[in-house]
């Protein structure tokens, strides 16, 4: 194998970037020119068809019980800073029932086209009963006729594929009537997210990446390698945990290298909790 041909599996592969970023990033640059990316880039999710930006406005960090570090912005200050977003060429909300961010979105739905952005929210429903009654609830409490993308919300179980099925069917018809257009999950531990990616039914997956392990479901190398087989099944990987909740939040260039160096995600999401801060993560992922 020649030497430049090493260096890019490398880099590609286990992520030798972040390891060596002066050496092996470096040397790439040099005999080859990595690509420029942008955060508002058009990516397609995976074989859904759905188009949107490469970043995702996260509404949740540390999110749960109905609350998070972007809803406690308020109702105009998170509405205005997806919107902030919006501007910048931002086009993928990123919502949950667990954060309690739907008001919020749904501000800002009020102020553009709703075709023109992807509204992706997250349910805890692991019953069909409840699965229907979530449907209905998110799409008036978002303003919404339809949902881009639902996930099942944070599972975690090796067998959550049969053992929830009553809600993957529920999805699964909501899709065939045109309430949604993509389903899928996030994962919270190694096993829900290989169960994920052997899956059919999973068309999106929200899934834990850093490169210190930071707030993951295993070490990176085993969660790339379960990503990669995601990708060459044709489904869509959307990253999470970028930053590591906030554990890299002083490495943010090295981080977003990482990610974007990985080549197996379509997207991914970061919730800033300010305008400054949302825009400062825009020009670094242009600098990536």
């Amino acid at each position: 194998m020649h030497r430049r041909e090493f260096l890019i599996r490398s880099a590609s592969g286990l992520g030798a970037a972040w390891l060596t970023p002066k050496g092996v990033l470096n040397e790439l640059a040099n005999q080859n020119p990595l690509r420029k990316f942008s955060a508002s880039d058009t990516v397609t999710l995976g074989r859904t068809g759905i188009k949107t930006s490469r970043l995702a406005m996260g509404t949740g960090t540390i999110g749960y019980g109905h609350h998070s570090n972007q809803t406690a912005l308020g109702l105009k200050g998170l509405s205005g800073l997806l919107l902030n977003g919006y501007d910048q060429g931002l086009r993928f909300f990123d919502a949950a029932d667990a954060y309690g961010s739907h008001p919020h979105v749904a501000e800002a739905l009020k102020h553009v086209q709703r075709d023109k952005v992807t509204v992706l929210t997250k349910t805890w429903a692991r019953d069909a009963a409840t699965a229907r009654a979530d449907l209905d609830r998110f799409r008036r409490e978002l303003g919404t006729d339809y949902l881009d993308v639902i996930l099942m919300h944070c599972v975690t179980e090796g067998d959550w594929t049969e053992r929830f099925h009553g809600v993957m069917d529920v999805l699964s018809e909501a899709k065939q009537k045109g309430i949604i257009r993509a389903h899928g999950c996030s994962c919270h531990s190694i096993e829900a997210l290989r169960a994920a990616a052997k899956s059919p039914w999973v068309e999106i997956d929200l899934a834990r990446i850093n490169p210190i392990g930071a707030h993951m479901d295993a070490g990176p190398e085993t969660v790339v390698s379960a990503l990669r087989e995601m990708k060459a099944a044709g489904k869509a990987v959307v990253g999470m945990k970028i930053l590591g909740q906030g554990d890299l939040r002083g490495r943010q260039s090295e981080a977003l290298r990482y990610a974007l160096s990985l080549g197996v995600l379509d997207a991914f999401t970061i919730g800033a909790e300010s305008k400054g801060e949302q825009e400062d993560l825009i020009r670094r992922v242009a600098a990536a």
